[in-house]
Formats: C-alpha cells, structure tokens, sequence
C-alpha cells in the first residue's frame, strides 16, 4: 500500500505534491492516500488543511486568449447562446476582457491592449489563440502568497494586483505548476 501512495503522490503536480506533503506532515492523523486524494481535489470544495492559514476555493475562471475579441464574443453569445459582459479596458494588464458567464464558472475572454501586452506574445506564439490561464479563489491571498514562497512556489509580480473582478490577484509561474499558469484571487 505505501508503494502505491508513493508512486500516487509521485504522479501529482509539484502544487499537489507541496500539498500532500503540508497535510500528511501536519496531521498526524492524516494518511498519504487521504492527502493524496485531497491535494487532487478528491471529494469536491476546499478541504481546509490542519495548521494552513489559507484554503483554496472554487474555480473563478478559465481564461481564453483570442486574437479578434469581437468574434469570440460573438460565438459565445450569437451561436452559443451564453450571456457576455461587455468588453473592459484593463490598461494596468494590457487586456481587454470579455466575461462569459456559466452555470458554474466563467471564461474570460482576453484580447491585447496594447504592443507590450503580455496577450500580444502569447498570440504571436499561438496565432489562433488558445487556453491562457486557470484562475482559483483563495480565502486569503496574503497568507497564501507568503506559504507558496516558503515552498518556493514563484510569483509572476512581487505583489498582488488589482484583477479585472476590482479584487487582488497573484499569478503562480507556469514552471512550478505543470505548465500552466495560475492566477489566485482573493474571494
């Protein structure tokens, strides 16, 4: 059995593995295969963590890089009959964004404002646009922010910014997370 928890926890992100690790060294009572199945989300929500200042939360969104903003929206909207914010400037990002609201999620429509957009270089890269960034709620960013450098988790900024929902916001780097970039939200 310890094998098969070992080559569990092995498979797991180095977020996942950082969390498995917290729980199974904070809580005695906590077996490796339970830390395992709660660091990969295993029995749905946030599963508070003994000894953790900080808990991850829902989903917020899945944001989408596109390179025409106004059609994107208009096939969310027109052909697949979901409701749009209307676009936002967010100069302090080099976005603009477009919401699409889901039942139980939202995308986020990101588009360049601006040459130095970091969107702008994510479309020269991939020219049809594409997935850009996962965004989690977090109940307290400060807390989780200063935990996840202890685990040398790194940030994209060395301080939380303003998000596009007027609340703060921090991106994990995409090395430390499997290859996609996280951006944490205070809920």
């Amino acid at each position: 059995m310890m094998a098969s928890v070992v080559l569990k926890v092995a498979g797991l992100s180095r977020c996942a593995r950082h969390r498995v690790l917290s729980v199974a060294h904070s809580s005695t009572s906590t077996s490796l295969r339970s830390a395992a199945a709660a660091a990969e989300g295993g029995g749905g929500g946030s599963v508070p963590v003994p000894g953790r200042l900080w808990s991850l939360g829902r989903l917020n969104h899945v944001a989408i890089a596109v390179p025409d903003l106004e059609k994107a929206t208009a096939l969310y909207r027109d052909v697949l009959g979901a409701r749009v914010s209307e676009r936002v400037a967010l100069p302090e990002h080099g976005v603009y964004t477009v919401f699409v609201e889901l039942g139980n999620t939202k995308l986020e429509l990101l588009h360049p404002l601006g040459e130095k957009s970091p969107i702008a270089g994510f479309l020269q890269k991939n020219k049809a646009g594409g997935m850009h960034h996962i965004c989690m709620e977090v109940d307290d960013i400060t807390a989780a922010i200063a935990d996840l450098k202890v685990r040398n988790i790194r940030t994209l900024s060395p301080e939380p910014r303003i998000g596009a929902h007027g609340k703060l916001v921090m991106f994990l780097h995409p090395k430390d997370c499997d290859g996609v970039l996280v951006e944490l939200e205070e809920a």
